[in-house]
């Protein structure tokens, strides 16, 4: 069995240099049309069982379940306890995976996820790395099989805690989950895709914001 788990942090904490001009009321409505992106996007994976949002954030929880995701409410201790304490926590067996996507990967495409699963059979590591270093998404089978390394350069320091866990790892670049949005910069970038959900693109379209 392979779950899905996405950390959202709160609101108040989201995206704050994102869209510098625009009111937070506008930074958050964006932040939560990109989760739901990512959830539509998971829920039309078939092999995966479950789709799962971690978040301290009450409001982050109801959108989480109205876009269709189970959501674990739990306070925050940083992003890599969080989605280890998560994958822990939905992972039914010793044996079973689970995939982290980050909440702000919009673009994610169905196929490409699925591309992820399919590139791990038994024990292993699949990831998908971001135009910036980062990672967009993280599948580890089992869920344990290494440690959780989200921030910068987490792409690079994934694989070394593969090689040094001796498991296979498999670093997939995937256009769908090259851009995870933390900047103006990337907002341009994701733009470009064609596969950048509905709700963020029209909440982008009601900020007045269009690809350059």
């Amino acid at each position: 069995m392979i779950a899905a788990v996405v950390p959202v942090k709160t609101l108040a904490a989201s995206k704050s240099r994102l869209l510098p001009e625009c009111s937070r009321a506008d930074v958050e409505r964006l932040a939560l049309a990109m989760m739901a992106d990512v959830i539509d996007a998971l829920r039309r994976v078939p092999a995966l069982a479950r789709v799962v949002v971690v978040t301290p954030d009450v409001a982050v929880a109801r959108a989480a379940e109205a876009a269709g995701a189970e959501v674990l409410l739990r306070d925050d201790p940083g992003l890599n306890p969080s989605v280890e304490a998560a994958s822990a926590e939905v992972a039914a067996q010793p044996e079973d995976g689970v995939l982290v996507v980050l909440g702000d990967v919009a673009a994610a495409a169905p196929s490409d996820l699925a591309a992820l699963l399919e590139a791990v059979e038994t024990r292993g590591v699949a990831l998908a790395p971001s135009s910036d270093g980062g990672t967009a998404a993280l599948l580890r089978v089992p869920f344990d099989v290494i440690p959780a390394r989200f921030g910068p350069d987490s792409a690079k320091r994934h694989r070394e805690a593969a090689e040094r866990a001796d498991v296979p790892c498999q670093e997939i670049r995937l256009a769908s989950l090259s851009v995870d949005v933390d900047s103006g910069e990337d907002v341009e970038e994701i733009l470009r895709i064609g596969t950048l959900g509905h709700r963020t693109r029209e909440a982008l379209e009601a900020l007045g914001v269009a690809p350059r």
